[in-house]
């Protein structure tokens, strides 16, 4: 499910935000796609950096940057007041804007009225506007590995890029499937599942994933947590469309609340990965886990690996972190598969 053309390359508009989970969506586009970002965009008091050339919008104009990508995560999931006038501004100057906000930049009378004087585009990407329908269970051909978690912000999207990214560098045929705002950034393509009616994001999973070779792995970005009191749904209706044949769960080693739950306790991996394993079996009884993804930010390097070797014994899986080591051992169990 292809986007209609962003034009590249983008500045990363990073508005004033206090810090890099604020900003997540630019830091991960800077990250996976270095050469499609020219440079960002910061106010005054952002205390968050992709790493890229500092512009301003015209200077981004002079450049021949085609697209300002808004690459915060803003409370209540809104373009706050105040950058109305930077969206319009860069529209003037020839910019295409492109948005993984709630709310629709869209919808904007300012930035709507802009676009439409100067013909320039604004891509509300969390926002499919394709039909949907729902999930039918039904078999598809092809291999499917779908990142789950434990907890919400832990590393999904991040594991499944670097699982793909290894497949595709030994020369396996494999895609990966975005199901948020930032990896559609990052892949051209994909449904931000968060925005999609209940009764259809299993549908949309398999329309996200639909058949494929025999030898062909799509790995799907997961989403929120199936224990997570919040996003379960979001989780559920993944597990079900995706039909995976693998599961990958995904961890932050040292964690111990849930996000946004005030204090409540995180679960443990084997009761995540008992919980997901029944869950997945509703559309592929032969769903298997094949690896964990441990994200040890939190641990020095001589703690972090020692977890890692730890989490490995005990679950007698894979385990890595996929920014610390790579995550070569779970790819050579699934390219056994």
């Amino acid at each position: 499910m292809k986007l209609p053309t962003i034009r590249k390359p983008y500045l990363l508009f990073l508005g004033d935000s206090p810090d890099l989970l604020t900003a997540k969506t630019a830091i991960g586009v800077a990250h996976w796609r270095p050469e499609w970002c020219a440079g960002q965009m910061r106010l005054a008091g952002c205390a968050a950096d992709a790493g890229l050339p500092d512009m301003t919008i015209a200077e981004a104009a002079g450049k021949g940057v085609g697209t300002l990508i808004v690459g915060v995560a803003t409370t209540g999931g809104v373009l706050p007041d105040g950058w109305n006038g930077y969206m319009v501004e860069a529209i003037e100057a020839g910019l295409d804007i492109a948005s993984g906000l709630h709310s629709r930049l869209a919808d904007i009378p300012a930035i709507a009225e802009a676009a439409a004087r100067h013909g320039r585009q604004v891509f509300d990407v969390r926002h499919p506007t394709q039909a949907l329908e729902c999930g039918t269970g039904k078999k598809r051909s092809g291999k499917r590995l779908l990142t789950v978690g434990t907890d919400c912000c832990v590393g999904k999207m991040f594991s499944a890029l670097a699982i793909a990214r290894e497949m595709e560098e030994r020369g396996m045929g494999v895609d990966f499937r975005a199901t948020g705002q930032t990896g559609i950034f990052i892949a051209g393509g994909g449904i931000s599942v968060d925005a999609v009616v209940a009764d259809f994001i299993s549908g949309a999973t398999e329309a996200l994933s639909p058949d494929g070779d025999a030898d062909h792995w799509d790995i799907i970005e997961g989403q929120g947590s199936l224990l997570h009191p919040a996003y379960a749904g979001v989780s559920l209706g993944l597990l079900h469309g995706s039909q995976p044949d693998a599961l990958v769960l995904c961890h932050e080693a040292g964690r111990l609340a849930m996000d946004d739950m005030d204090g409540r306790p995180m679960p443990g991996i084997e009761e995540t990965i008992d919980a997901n394993l029944r869950a997945a079996r509703v559309t592929n009884p032969d769903v298997r886990m094949v690896g964990i993804c441990l994200n040890t930010r939190q641990l020095d390097e001589s703690a972090a690996h020692a977890a890692i070797a730890e989490t490995a014994e005990q679950f007698g899986l894979p385990c890595v972190d996929p920014v610390r080591t790579g995550v070569n051992p779970i790819v050579d169990l699934i390219e056994g598969l």
